[in-house]
């Protein structure tokens, strides 16, 4: 979230940021809301103190034994109770409304993002590899999958609904393979690489500015209070909530590989063919904690973006970069990279990757806080980046190193994940 005082004096600004993202926001209302709440709360304070005078009068009147007046005053202190929880009751109604209200203004979107309404809007900013050609006609994902028996959409289905799969024999290798390559690669960078919560309490993706406009896409579970998280950047944003985080030595890099759930909510008929948008996935997560300098973040967004650019150059597969519109960027985010890699069955980039820094809006949320050299309390800054996503990577993994005999060319770096071999050949 954004400071109120700040919102308060950049009213502008922030009605342009909603603008740009398409969104609305409720600035009017939560400004007077804000006013009311201030206002019962001073009431509430002045009430509070004149009882609590009251209150240490009438023990003194008690010990010299003025039973009279301190009667008079017990009577006066009852009066006022009734009337301080009134007021109490309609301050946390005020202090309530606040808190939704201002979960609903978005970030600001950084000066350079791009103007634009929809992905289609997206600025590419980079390309990598030209898009792979064939002298053969090239099957798509599904089809190679089901040729070397590796893939299994029919039973996944049939066991678990729409959008779900299995993965067999070499086909899981692969995707503990990219897994693998990503966390080694990350935590030769200095990465502190974690296992993580899958159920989380609500705050936890509040925190993360997930909820509330994503509960529709988020898996909940029943009377628990708990909710199957759909990336582990939440988990690992509230690793250090509500703590002041050491950051004398630099920025905190952390990263996680985790199984993830989402509902794909509102995306019926969409990519419904294979891997593309599935239920359960799994992703090799970065998030950096920094201080609050908008150079140093600047700097970190490009770092974590090169890092997912060096898995795919690992991997040897083309790609591009596309700076995201404001109008195609989420609530909390202020400046976003997309890195989408070639998928020859769609003649297409399809997005693998996502890059994003949200400078304070994530830290307010989740109480993220560090000293600077003086001793004073700032909020730190937040950027976060898919490291490699999977299955969705295994589409372009196998449709551009499938080879004209039916096998699956593997890079290199992935050998030694692959049980040495070469190849994905059919058995």
């Amino acid at each position: 979230m954004l400071d109120i005082k700040w919102i308060r004096n950049n009213q502008d600004q922030v009605k342009e940021a909603a603008k740009r993202k398409g969104m609305t926001c409720p600035l009017e209302e939560l400004l007077e809301v804000e006013e009311k709440k201030r206002q019962m709360q001073h009431r509430v304070d002045l009430l509070r103190a004149e009882r609590n005078r009251a209150t240490a009068q009438i023990a003194t009147l008690m010990a010299e034994k003025n039973r009279a007046e301190a009667d008079k005053l017990k009577d006066q202190v009852r009066s006022w109770n009734v009337s301080l929880a009134a007021d109490e009751e309609e301050l946390a109604h005020y202090e309530e409304r606040f808190k939704v209200l201002m979960l609903a203004v978005p970030n600001l979107a950084s000066p350079d993002t791009p103007e634009g309404a929809t992905d289609q809007d997206n600025v590419v900013v980079k390309i990598v590899r030209e898009p792979t050609s064939f002298f053969f006609e090239p099957r798509d994902h599904l089809q190679i999958g089901e040729d070397l028996d590796i893939l299994d959409i029919s039973r996944g289905v049939k066991v678990a609904g729409t959008r779900n799969y299995y993965l067999k024999g070499m086909g899981l290798y692969l995707h503990r393979a990219v897994q693998q390559l990503a966390i080694d690669l990350l935590t030769d960078r200095g990465f502190t690489v974690m296992d993580v919560p899958l159920m989380v309490r609500e705050e936890t993706l509040v925190n993360a500015a997930f909820f509330p406009a994503g509960k529709d896409q988020t898996y909940e579970l029943q009377d628990e209070n708990k909710w199957l998280a759909g990336t582990s950047e939440g988990p690992l944003v509230s690793y250090y909530a509500n703590e002041i985080v050491d950051l004398s030595e630099g920025a905190v890099q952390l990263a996680a590989v985790s199984n993830c759930f989402r509902k794909e909510a509102g995306s019926a008929g969409r990519d419904v063919r294979g891997l593309y948008r599935v239920h359960q996935f799994a992703k090799v997560e970065q998030v950096i904690i920094c201080r609050n300098d908008p150079e140093t973040a600047n700097l970190m967004l490009e770092q974590i973006t090169r890092n997912a650019e060096d898995i795919l150059d690992l991997l040897e597969l083309p790609y591009r970069i596309v700076a995201v519109c404001a109008g195609d960027m989420g609530a909390k985010n202020y400046k976003q990279y997309d890195i989408e890699t070639w998928m020859p069955s769609r003649n297409a980039y399809g997005e693998t990757h996502s890059s994003s820094s949200l400078l304070d809006f994530q830290a307010r949320r989740s109480g993220l806080r560090y000293r600077d050299q003086n001793g004073e309390l700032h909020y730190c800054y937040t950027l976060n980046n898919t490291a490699v996503a999977t299955p969705r990577i295994l589409i372009p993994l196998l449709e551009n190193h499938q080879q004209a005999d039916g096998s699956i060319y593997l890079p290199a770096a992935l050998r030694p994940y692959m049980r040495g071999l070469q190849a994905i050949t059919a058995k």
